[in-house]
C-alpha cells in the first residue's frame, strides 16, 4: 500500500511539473498577443503597450528588469516578451533559443525628462541637442553602440570642458543596453554618453544615478534628480507628470519568443 501510495504522489509530482510555468503558446504577430502571458519591463513603454485593452492578454507579468523577464521566456513561465527593439537586440544576440519579432508596432520617440516648470534647463538642453545633432554628435554616438561602427568611436569629453556650473543628476535603469547599461562599475551607453554631452557644452558636471525604471519620473519630480534619460518615450501619461526635451532618438517595440 505504501508503494503504491508513493509511486500516485511521485505521478503527481512529475504532472504538477510538468504544467508548472509552461507555456506553449505560438506568437508570430501582435494579434497573437490575444491571451498569452507577456513579460515586461516594470514601468516601460512595453508595460503601458501591452496593458491596453486591445491587446487582450491574459495576464501582464512585470519584472524589474528586463533580463528578469527573458529569463522567465527561457523558463516557459510566459510566452513572449514585449521590449524595446535595441535591448531585444542584444538579449537575442546572447540567447541562440531566442528570435525577435519585428514591425509589429508603431514608432516611438525618446526625449530626456525634466520636472515640470524647469523650462530653462529644458531650453538649455534643447539648445545643446540642437547643437550636438547639427555637428553630427549624436548619430557619432549612437553609430558608436550600433551598428558596424560599434566600440570604434567613443564620446571624450573635451580636456578643457567647463564645469563651473556645479553637478546634474541623471537618474537611469542600467539594465537597457544599448541606452545603458553596466561595465563593470562604471554604467555607460548612449543616454549617459549624450548626457555627458550635453554637460560638456553647458558647463556642468554629470552624475549618473542608477535605479528602477519606475522610480525614475518621481526621482525627477522630486528634485533628487535634475533629469531622467533612460530610453524613455515621450507618452501622454508622463507628460501629465513631467517635462519632455525635444526628442533625440525614434525606437519601437518588438516581440520575443522562443524558437
Amino acid at each position: 500500500m505504501k508503494k503504491l501510495a508513493a509511486a500516485a504522489l511521485a505521478a503527481a509530482m512529475v504532472l504538477s511539473l510538468a504544467g508548472c510555468g509552461s507555456s506553449t503558446k505560438k506568437i508570430e504577430s501582435k494579434a497573437d498577443l490575444k491571451n498569452a502571458v507577456i513579460g515586461v519591463q516594470l514601468g516601460t513603454t512595453g508595460d503601458t503597450t501591452v496593458s491596453e485593452t486591445e491587446i487582450g492578454a491574459k495576464e501582464v507579468k512585470r519584472y524589474n528588469k528586463g533580463a528578469q523577464a527573458i529569463q522567465a521566456l527561457k523558463k516557459g513561465q510566459i510566452d513572449c516578451v514585449v521590449i524595446d527593439t535595441e535591448p531585444a537586440k542584444k538579449f537575442v544576440e546572447l540567447n541562440d533559443d531566442l528570435k525577435m519579432i519585428e514591425d509589429q508596432f508603431d514608432d516611438e520617440q525618446y526625449a530626456i525628462s525634466m520636472k515640470k516648470g524647469n523650462t530653462e534647463l529644458k531650453d538649455q538642453f534643447n539648445k545643446a541637442l540642437g547643437e550636438l545633432e547639427e555637428e553630427g554628435v549624436l548619430s557619432d554616438i549612437v553609430n558608436n553602440y550600433i551598428g558596424d561602427e560599434a566600440g570604434k568611436n567613443p564620446y571624450e569629453s573635451p580636456a578643457d570642458a567647463d564645469r563651473s556650473k556645479g553637478k546634474l543628476v541623471m537618474a537611469t535603469n542600467a539594465e537597457f543596453e544599448p541606452w545603458e547599461y553596466h561595465d563593470g562599475e562604471a554604467i555607460v551607453g548612449i543616454d549617459v554618453d549624450i548626457a555627458q554631452a550635453i554637460c560638456d557644452k553647458l558647463g556642468y558636471e554629470l552624475e549618473v544615478a542608477d535605479m528602477e525604471f519606475d522610480a525614475i519620473l518621481p526621482a525627477v519630480q522630486s528634485g533628487k534628480a535634475d533629469f531622467g534619460a533612460a530610453g524613455m518615450t515621450v507618452n501622454e501619461e508622463r507628460l501629465e507628470s513631467v517635462d519632455f526635451t525635444d526628442t533625440y532618438a525614434n525606437a519601437s517595440q518588438v516581440i520575443i519568443v522562443k524558437k
